[in-house]
């Protein structure tokens, strides 16, 4: 179809997306949310995303303290450079937040160790229990003493982090290093023996696709489902750096199932905006009155089905020019993201958007 020359930016409605993965039914907590979102930033170097990172964590009443704890643990796991990377960038981002007069609490410090106190045999019956049994690392005898005496000795007895906190920002951090999928798998394990539930556990990919990325939260869904002996889905993704992946939008998320994100192409002059679909979001049921509604697909896979007909697949290249009056959704793929740039147009006077039913799970799972 020859698309019309002048185009104008969709309306909120249509491009707004579900809430983001900081919901009250989540069995991770904002704070512990935001542990996982530093834990990965750390670990990866992204000091823009780490300091956005701490000032979200210091919101939802993450303290000082248990930053520089967590921040401090992490040399053990990703080294004293990244480590001391980002202590320097909490140093900063408090400077900020005091010189704008914003609320951080300082928390309370680690309580001091008896003097009679023996990492050794307290950092082996904290790795004994991570581990599940008794280990012992034979082959380097030092490297032993170390994660026993002072990993899980000296740090781990640390107490103004909890072994749930710790193992959360581990195994948050390790999904953010390639090619450490088997240390990673064996600190989920850890993590279940520690007191993280298998909700919290499960939560951890959606947080770090939500806050951090879609490669960091691919590793650890992996590594999660191979831990629980689950079926892995291969997800087909998009390279963001092509059509960007823009920010998530929350305006309307009760017409929406699952994370949408918003990046308008061109909107100082009205034109087309890019709406990214993770793997199995898709909107309600919807029609646009007096108004036509057309979608390209840019990247992945996705549906469009118009009410009373056959879903349509829609792959790079697709265009659908959705028009007045019908009832329709579209979205995702279970098994891809999906990308599509959209805009209004033929708007007469008095259009509107009249929002339906959700497209149950029977139907969409249907979809292949």
């Amino acid at each position: 179809m020859k698309l019309p020359t002048t185009l104008c930016l969709l309306a909120a409605s249509l491009l707004a997306v579900c809430q983001s993965n900081a919901q009250p039914n989540m069995e991770l907590t904002p704070k512990q949310q935001s542990l996982v979102a530093i834990a990965a930033m750390e670990a990866k170097g992204d000091i823009e995303g780490l300091r956005k990172a701490l000032n979200d964590g210091f919101e939802q009443g993450l303290t000082v303290s248990e930053a520089k704890e967590a921040l401090s643990q992490l040399y053990a796991y990703t080294g004293f450079p990244r480590s001391l990377n980002a202590l320097g960038t909490l140093q900063l981002v408090l400077n900020d937040r005091k010189a704008k007069g914003l609320k951080t609490e300082a928390g309370k410090e680690a309580d001091p160790l008896p003097e009679d106190y023996d990492a050794l045999k307290q950092g082996t019956e904290v790795q004994t229990k991570l581990s599940g049994a008794p280990f012992n690392y034979t082959f380097a005898p030092q490297t032993d003493y170390y994660l026993k005496a002072h990993l899980f000795g000296d740090i781990f007895a640390r107490n103004n982090l909890t072994y749930v906190e710790r193992e959360i920002v581990t195994v948050s951090a390790i999904s953010a290093l390639e090619g450490c999928e088997p240390q990673l798998m064996a600190h989920i394990k850890g993590a279940k023996n520690m007191g993280v539930t298998d909700a919290q556990l499960h939560e951890i990919p959606t947080v770090l696709r939500e806050k951090v990325g879609e490669e960091e939260a691919v590793r650890a869904t992996r590594a999660v489902a191979k831990v629980y002996d689950e079926p892995a889905e291969t997800v087909q993704t998009v390279d963001f750096s092509v059509w960007p992946k823009g920010e998530l939008n929350t305006a309307y998320a009760k017409y929406f199932i699952g994370n949408s994100y918003l990046a308008p192409m061109d909107s100082q002059n009205g034109g087309p905006v890019n709406v990214t679909f993770e793997p199995r979001c898709r909107n309600n049921w919807h029609i646009h009155h007096k108004s036509v509604q057309v979608l390209i697909c840019v990247a992945g896979r996705g549906w469009y089905q118009e009410w009373g007909k056959p879903a349509v697949e829609m792959t790079p290249g697709t265009v659908i020019a959705i028009p007045p009056e019908a009832k329709h959704w579209h979205g995702a793929a279970k098994d891809s993201w999906f990308q599509h740039l959209t805009y209004m147009t033929k708007v007469e006077e008095g259009s509107s958007n009249e929002w339906l039913e959700p497209v149950d799970d029977e139907s969409y799972n249907k979809l292949k």
